[in-house]
């Protein structure tokens, strides 16, 4: 069809279906709060990003990630950040090390273990005990490597060691360790509704507090039928059915409630002096 004004008109495509980047480092497990966005914002789906720990924030800056779960402390430059959690810090050994037979150690009792400290640590214990392992580590799974074959110990946080731990290894926590803290970030400038939904989800907002655009109304049942609703004072099909002789209840209106007691125990007339005929007035008129 061709418009003289604009020309041949043709059906527009499509937008493309807009999609919540989530970054997540390793460790963090957000499963729970992506349960909770599926049920609310039913029309855009949060994609849960992996990405590493020390490229992160440059992910979130560059608009890769719309938001993400990163390790701490970060540059707050242009990025709003909540502090999440904490997580313990817990030392990797294999199953027949002498640390598996208590069921947590100090940071002293490493002082005479090989520490191995990998490329991508995100724990950052600059003075951690112990001798260091010689020789660069570029990841965690290759110190683990390590560990599992008996020449060194790792420290990490407790869910990044969870992450790696295979057969024959065991971990065990470090009580006076520092640990590794967990935030949730985002650029300032593009803060939306669908990030205020987030944030509310991971502080445990309800549907109904939440600040974003919360979830939308399903229809209402029998939308169009003639039944209006509270918002416009009208009244239910059940009480727009009442005959002249009944109340709301259904109750004959000769009955108690045509006496005009209240509530509070007072007894109300009506003009004419009929209020306060009851049923002992309507039984003495039939004798």
């Amino acid at each position: 069809m061709t418009d003289p004004a604009t020309g041949p008109s043709a059906d527009p495509s499509p937008a493309p279906r807009r999609t919540f980047r989530l970054g997540m480092v390793p460790g963090a497990n957000p499963g729970r709060w992506a349960r909770v966005w599926a049920e609310r914002i039913r029309d855009v789906p949060l994609e849960l990003v992996p990405v590493a720990a020390a490229d992160a924030q440059a992910a979130l800056r560059a608009g890769e990630l719309d938001a993400s779960l990163l390790r701490l402390p970060v540059d707050r430059d242009g990025l709003d950040v909540i502090p999440m959690y904490t997580e313990a810090t817990v030392v990797v050994v294999p199953k027949d090390h002498l640390f598996t037979a208590a069921d947590e150690i100090a940071a002293s009792d490493l002082a005479d273990e090989t520490v191995v400290v990998p490329g991508d640590d995100v724990l950052g214990w600059a003075d951690v005990p112990g001798e260091p392992f010689a020789g660069d580590v570029a990841t965690t799974s290759d110190a683990v490597d390590l560990v599992a074959a008996g020449h060194a110990v790792l420290v990490a946080p407790h869910s990044v060691a969870r992450l790696h731990l295979r057969r024959g290894l065991a971990t065990r926590p470090v009580t006076d360790a520092p640990g590794s803290s967990v935030g949730l970030a985002w650029v300032t400038e593009r803060h939306d509704e669908l990030t205020e939904e987030l944030i509310g989800i991971v502080r445990g907002r309800t549907a109904a507090s939440s600040r974003g655009r919360g979830t939308p109304e399903p229809p209402r049942a029998g939308a169009g039928s003639g039944t209006r609703s509270a918002s416009t004072g009208g009244a239910s099909k059940g009480t727009g059915k009442n005959s002249p002789g009944k109340n709301s209840s259904g109750k004959n209106s000769t009955g108690k409630n045509s006496t005009g007691t209240s509530r509070s125990g007072t007894t109300a007339r009506r003009p004419g002096g009929k209020g306060s005929a009851g049923k002992g007035s309507t039984r003495g008129k039939r004798r």
